[in-house]
C-alpha cells in the first residue's frame, strides 16, 4: 500500500537521505528540518508531498512546488524537487508524484507547470518527455552567494 501525503517534520530524515542519494545534495540534517518547518505553513505557496511506502512504513519519494507568478504569465508552478529513492525508481513513484502536482494545478486553475533539469540528467529528461513535458528552452544559471 502507498500513499502521497503532506511532508511532515519527521519525514526530515528520510528526505535529507533521498536528497543526497537521488539528488546529489548532501545537505545536514537541521537545513532539512528547518526548511521543512517553514515550508509546510506556507501551503499557499509552497505544495510539498511525500510518497510513503506504507508496507515499510518509509518515505521512498517527495516533489515540491512552487507557485509561479510574474507579470509576463498566468499563474504556473515551478517544479524545485522531484526526487524518489534510487532503490524504488522504475516504479511508477514518480509519476504518480507528478500527477498529484498535475491534479493539483487543474484543480486550482493553474495554467501550467514548468521545471529545469541538469544539462547531463539525461534520464530524468527521458522520464519528463514519457509524461509529456517539453524542452522549450536551454539556459544558464547565475548565483551569488552571500555571507550571513
Amino acid at each position: 500500500m502507498h500513499m502521497i501525503r503532506e511532508i511532515d517534520i519527521s519525514d526530515a530524515k528520510e528526505i535529507q537521505k533521498i536528497c543526497k542519494t537521488s539528488l546529489g545534495y548532501d545537505v545536514d540534517i537541521s537545513t532539512v528540518e528547518n526548511q521543512i518547518k517553514k515550508l509546510s505553513c506556507d501551503n499557499k505557496n509552497h505544495i510539498l508531498e511525500v510518497y510513503e511506502d506504507e508496507n515499510i512504513k518509509k518515505v521512498i519519494g517527495f516533489v515540491h512546488a512552487q507557485v509561479y507568478e510574474s507579470v509576463y504569465s498566468d499563474t504556473g508552478l515551478n517544479i524545485l524537487g522531484l526526487a524518489v529513492d534510487p532503490d524504488f525508481r522504475s516504479n511508477g513513484v514518480g509519476k504518480k508524484l507528478m500527477g498529484y502536482i498535475e491534479k493539483y494545478a487543474t484543480d486550482n486553475g493553474i495554467s501550467f507547470i514548468r521545471l529545469n533539469s541538469a544539462n547531463h540528467r539525461v534520464e530524468a529528461h527521458k522520464f519528463y518527455e514519457s509524461i509529456g513535458y517539453k524542452c522549450d528552452k536551454l539556459q544558464k544559471r547565475f548565483i551569488k552567494y552571500f555571507n550571513i
